[in-house]
């Protein structure tokens, strides 16, 4: 079922209001110009540009922050990412690290605590962004993934053998 759509110009208006078909019109007082279209060309209407190159998963995954400029942390923080992509993460901090710092990060994809099968990624990253947030003394940081490696705690079966 087509549903078409009349739509009102007023010279002096330049606004259009669309319509469905089974709603009627309203009266033509002679100023305005009556079109009618029986679909709505979807080819002239944009897209809205993605910047971001990979897209992401809204996943929380416990997060690690294990060095900041070289230097170890202490006790790593364990923190929740908002999301991850192929290229990045996006995380909330209790610091504010400053856009271009060097840090390290460990994000465990599949926690398995009563059996094998844990995997973990490893990744040094530097962070592109720091946002405020509503929560005082918390920080979202972005960070752009330069190298990572993935650590499980089990053999992988040899049908998957490189």
């Amino acid at each position: 079922m087509r549903v078409a759509h009349t739509f009102v110009v007023s010279p002096k208006d330049t606004r259009a209001e669309a319509q469905p078909s089974h709603v009627p019109a309203p009266p033509d007082s002679g100023r305005g110009i009556r079109v009618l279209f029986s679909r709505v060309p979807t080819h002239a209407v944009g897209v809205a540009a993605e910047r971001r190159h990979s897209a992401r998963a809204f996943l929380r995954l416990p997060v690690r922050l294990t060095q900041v400029e070289g230097t170890c942390e202490g006790h790593p923080v364990s923190l929740v990412t908002r999301d991850i992509s192929s290229s990045g993460i996006y995380f909330l901090a209790p610091r504010r690290i400053e856009p271009g710092t060097a840090i390290e990060i460990e994000v465990a994809l599949v926690e398995r605590p009563l059996g094998q099968g844990t995997v973990k990624m490893s990744t040094a990253a530097h962070i592109i962004r720091t946002d405020a947030t509503e929560i005082p003394g918390w920080h979202g940081l972005a960070a752009q993934f330069d190298n990572f490696e993935f650590q499980r705690d089990e053999a992988v079966p040899p049908h998957f053998g490189r």
